[in-house]
């Protein structure tokens, strides 16, 4: 995989925060700059195919129950916290 260069224009605050942490990490700015890039490009991505399989599920008729989310949202931060729910609503199959 090559690279090429690709110039961007930060703010000076924006500037001055890479260039601070890039210095605390004994890395170039560049190098901080291409890692943010990928992260959120990354994050872009699953959310996207997140998305995509939500709306398949929908699509099927395949849902999770308000009390499944609920009791998952309500065991976050104990020690007993529930795995995320799986739909457990589905079109019957008559």
């Amino acid at each position: 995989m090559g690279t090429s260069p690709y110039s961007i224009r930060l703010d000076d605050e924006l500037r001055k925060s890479l260039e601070r942490e890039a210095e605390i990490e004994d890395r170039p700015p560049a190098q901080l700059a291409v890692r943010a890039i990928r992260s959120m490009l990354e994050a872009k991505a699953a959310k996207r195919e997140a998305i995509e399989t939500a709306l398949q599920q929908a699509d099927e008729g395949r849902f999770i129950s308000a009390e499944a989310m609920t009791d998952w949202i309500d065991s976050w931060d104990s020690e007993d916290e529930l795995p995320m729910p799986v739909a457990d609503i589905t079109p019957s199959r008559s």
